[in-house]
């Protein structure tokens, strides 16, 4: 409670008190009977009441988060050019009195869910792109009165400025520059550049109106039911196109893994060939040389007795009649000798 509001309650105490005074000396008066010193008590008591009635009339209080207008039978304008800020003032009792407006950021809601909004119901804006397409904005406006403007702001629109202004000149400006994007734009590639330039524009028309931007927050964007069916539509065929894609792709993996898998075995099957060959033939030299050492050991002699220990191993002695040839030839023997 402040010191106004607690002059004003004393003022109202002091008031009961002379009409109850009042009706006392009256019903004393009616009987006749002595009033005694209630006249000067009442007389008194009227005195406090005015006293406290003016006091407590001419006293404001204004709080920390508020600016004052004067509003004045004195003098020309009925406004007090300068605003009452935070803190006790006094004004002229019953000729003047004090309009509050808040220094503290308001926000105004535009959307189309229930009672999310400022509104009642579907409150969103409705755009028309460039493209022809309907899209449904939902938004919100931050915004503050300027102190230093707070009195035009009251001559101009009085308290009537968010339903009035705000509101209208938010709307409008987003409708304006919505419309000059595609629909694509507005949801994808340039929302951040739409968001920017009604911000910048709301700006200009808030600050030339006494108020302040503090914020414009594009809350959401939704299109049409026949549109957003479309959009529906063409993000299944672009998933089931990427699908389509992925399994290809996944195919050419696979090939290419059967191919480098059948390229390795192939591979295998030459270097294991090759390796045979290469054994193959360094057992066949190794062959050639261990004949040619044979070949080059072996003596007529020689020969001749592997010859006839092959034909007859236990054999010790061979007599052989004179003249006669035998059925085998020995090796190194030559035919009538």
């Amino acid at each position: 409670m402040n010191i106004s509001s607690l002059l004003q309650g004393l003022a109202s105490f002091a008031w009961i008190g002379f009409i109850g005074i009042l009706i006392t000396i009256t019903l004393r008066a009616s009987r006749k009977q002595p009033v005694g010193g209630l006249g000067t008590a009442a007389i008194a008591l009227v005195v406090v009441a005015l006293l406290l009635t003016t006091i407590g009339a001419g006293i404001v209080f204004i709080e920390p988060d508020e600016l004052g207008i004067v509003v004045t039978v004195l003098g020309s304008g009925g406004i007090r050019p300068d605003p009452l800020g935070s803190g006790l003032h006094w004004i002229v009792p019953f000729a003047e009195r004090v309009e509050r407006f808040p220094k503290t950021n308001q926000t105004y809601t535009m959307s189309s869910v229930a009672d999310e909004g400022e509104a009642g119901g579907d409150d969103s804006i409705q755009v028309r792109t460039k493209d022809g397409q309907q899209v449904y904005i939902d938004a919100s406006v931050i915004y503050a009165v300027d102190p230093i403007k707070v009195v035009q702001l009251y001559s101009t629109w009085r308290f009537n400025y968010e339903d009035l202004f705000v509101r209208t000149q938010a709307r409008g400006i987003i409708r304006d520059v919505a419309s000059q994007y595609g629909v694509e734009e507005i949801v994808s590639t340039k929302r951040a550049e739409m968001e920017q330039l009604i911000t910048d524009r709301m700006l200009t028309v808030f600050s030339e109106n006494n108020l302040v931007l503090r914020d414009f927050v594009l809350r959401n964007i939704r299109f049409s039911d026949e549109y957003a069916a479309a959009v529906e539509q063409k993000q299944i065929a672009e998933q089931q196109a990427q699908q389509a894609a992925f399994v290809v792709e996944q195919k050419k993996q696979e090939a290419e893994q059967a191919r480098q898998v059948a390229q390795g075995q192939a591979d295998a099957q030459v270097i294991a060939a090759k390796g045979q060959a290469e054994a193959l033939l360094i057992q066949a030299q190794a062959q050639a040389e261990a004949n040619r050492t044979i070949a080059q050991s072996l003596t007529a002699e020689l020969i001749q007795y592997q010859y006839v220990s092959t034909l007859a191993p236990n054999v010790q002695t061979i007599f052989i009649p004179s003249g006669q040839q035998f059925i085998l030839p020995l090796p190194g023997t030559a035919i009538g000798q």
